[in-house]
């Protein structure tokens, strides 16, 4: 999974982005201090992992993870080039999900491109540059899908959606509000359209903040980003970079007191990856045995052969069935021999589709 970190200069993204990865991305009181995407990976924290390393003896244990991109910070114009914009958008490009983040604190040392703090306003500065790129991309194929469509037929089918596409983005609406029907999807996501990302708000507030939100409460910029979020069906998180920087300081066995005494429940990054699960609809099965536990991570729906094949392609061609048992019912049998005893371990074919958490052994033939 790859999550890009959007946003303006100057509203956290590069210190959430070290906080996240444990990285040292420059961080400054100016404009373009990032100047190229820096990159850094996560493991996805996953107790079932331990487990069942223990239980077998596994020599190591293998994790899922997210890539994150710190984007360089946009600014208005950035569809036309100004600022860093071309390096801006071909990064997002490249991202399975954005992630916006969204100034929500007042700070006099810190600057604003805009002089004032305003949610609402700043999102909409950068939805409107990927809108504008994204009209140029569906001018240039509705154009070429008018020149073909006199001699075929496919060619009007997307004359027709490029131009209903470009109806909306002129409406200064983005891509993802439109529900595609089924059969016309694989011509929407031939173009590589920004404004059609999937997306997470995280609203970076003030160290005081955090505990109220997490309460119910919260300050007016929080109450604003949650509203424009709420009415875009997209989801918000709360972080508060600076804490996030800190708890990266502490050692593990230290952060959930930290996280406690502040009247937080879960780090940004867990309330991230999480987002980031359900925003994509992933979820993620076990593998486990004397060499290896790993964390493989799938569609939601997956059925059993297209799960084998993340393995390998040759396990995937030559399935012939998937030893399965739910990572729970290891958990309360206390072994593996145990939940067999019980009956909880099934022989499952081509038609099942994988299920969050459940431990497998792939049979196959080639």
């Amino acid at each position: 999974m790859k999550l890009g970190i959007i946003g303006l200069p100057n509203v956290g993204k590069s210190t959430l982005f070290n906080a996240l990865t444990n990285t040292k991305a420059e961080t400054a009181n100016y404009q373009f201090s990032t100047i190229t995407a820096n990159v850094g990976t996560v493991n996805v924290p996953d107790e079932r992992l331990d487990f069942l390393a223990k239980l077998n003896k596994s020599e190591k244990t293998v994790p899922a993870f997210i890539e994150f991109s710190d984007i360089a910070g946009l600014v208005q114009g950035a569809s036309k080039g100004e600022g860093l914009g071309n390096k801006f958008l071909s990064s997002i490009r490249e991202a399975d999900a954005v992630v916006h983040v969204v100034r929500c604190f007042e700070d006099e040392k810190i600057m604003h491109t805009s002089d004032t703090i305003d949610p609402a306003r700043d999102v909409d500065i950068i939805n409107m540059e990927l809108i504008y790129a994204d009209m140029e991309l569906a001018e240039r194929r509705l154009e070429r899908a008018k020149k073909a469509q006199k001699n075929d037929e496919s060619a009007k089918k997307e004359a027709m959606i490029f131009g209903h596409l470009l109806e909306v983005l002129n409406e200064g609406k983005s891509a993802r509000s439109i529900d595609y029907a089924p059969e016309d999807l694989a011509i929407v996501e031939s173009c590589p359209l920004l404004s059609r990302k999937k997306i997470i708000y995280v609203a970076n507030v003030g160290e005081n903040d955090i505990a109220e939100i997490e309460s119910g409460g919260g300050s007016e910029y929080y109450r604003k980003l949650g509203e424009l979020a709420k009415s875009e069906n997209a989801e918000i998180i709360p972080v508060c970079a600076k804490i996030e920087s800190e708890i990266n300081e502490l050692p593990e066995s230290e952060r959930s007191e930290f996280l406690a005494d502040l009247g937080i429940s879960k780090s940004g990054l867990e309330k991230l990856i999480q987002a980031s699960y359900r925003l994509l609809g992933l979820v993620s099965y076990l593998t486990s045995g004397p060499k290896e536990t790993k964390a493989w991570t799938i569609k939601k729906g997956a059925k059993a052969p297209e799960a084998a094949g993340k393995i390998h392609s040759d396990i995937e061609k030559g399935f012939i069935r998937a030893e399965t048992v739910a990572y729970r019912d290891i958990f309360e049998c206390g072994t593996m021999a145990a939940a067999k005893e019980k009956g909880l371990v099934r022989s499952e074919g081509k038609d099942y589709t994988v299920e969050d958490g459940d431990v497998i052994l792939f049979r196959f033939n080639v």
